[in-house]
């Protein structure tokens, strides 16, 4: 799949020789665990946020906040300074109320009265092609790993451990905003996998 993907497709921009980049994503949940227990439960619209960045490197950090309804999904984001992600992460929020982004201050109004406070760490190799029309993003990520013991979640060389039952299994995705090419659509189609739904925040829960 993928010598025929290379053909059609380009690999994203932020690829590194190998062709993958390492994502790790803070997500924040409430004392009762409400965006756990919605992705555990199927609620039909459900959110939560996360803080994201890659290949350890703290001078682009996003805010996101991704909304679920039925099989569609969504994404919002909003650039941190790494000073600015520090602070939310210790607990400093003031910052945020007036920000220009508004992203930001909706999450300053949720961790106020959902109290939200990061709970885990999730790491993972991506490698990704991309298809201007219909914004397409194939993905297979590798690696999903959930950070152990820690006291900061902003680190260099988070300590974590393998979240998949096969370290040699890979997640397969495939996103795209109005519709996907239907040459794109052949050419993905194999019998060997098998579409089923993973949450690599739900399964990161159960170590952290």
């Amino acid at each position: 799949m993928r010598q025929r993907l290379q053909l059609i497709m380009r690999r994203d921009q932020h690829a590194d020789e190998r062709g993958k980049y390492q994502i790790r994503s803070i997500y924040f949940d409430s004392p009762d665990d409400k965006a756990l227990r919605e992705k555990i439960d199927g609620a039909d619209r459900r959110e939560k946020f996360r803080i994201r960045y890659y290949n350890d490197d703290f001078s682009y950090i996003s805010l996101e906040k991704k909304v679920k309804t039925g099989r569609r999904s969504m994404k919002l984001s909003a650039q941190l300074t790494e000073d600015e992600c520090r602070k939310l992460l210790s607990g400093e929020s003031e910052w945020m109320l007036n920000h220009p982004a508004e992203l930001i201050q909706e999450f300053y109004v949720k961790m106020r009265y959902q109290l939200l406070r990061p709970c885990v760490l999730v790491s993972y190799l991506r490698e990704a092609y991309v298809f201007a029309a219909g914004n397409v993003r194939i993905c297979f990520d590798s690696n999903i790993s959930s950070t152990l013991f820690h006291r900061e979640f902003l680190e260099k060389t988070p300590v974590d451990i393998c979240v998949q039952d096969d370290h040699g299994q890979m997640i397969f995705e495939v996103k795209y905003d109005d519709y996907l090419p239907e040459f794109i659509a052949s050419t993905i189609q194999t019998g060997a996998i098998r579409q089923q739904a993973f949450s690599k925040y739900a399964a990161s829960r159960l170590f952290a």
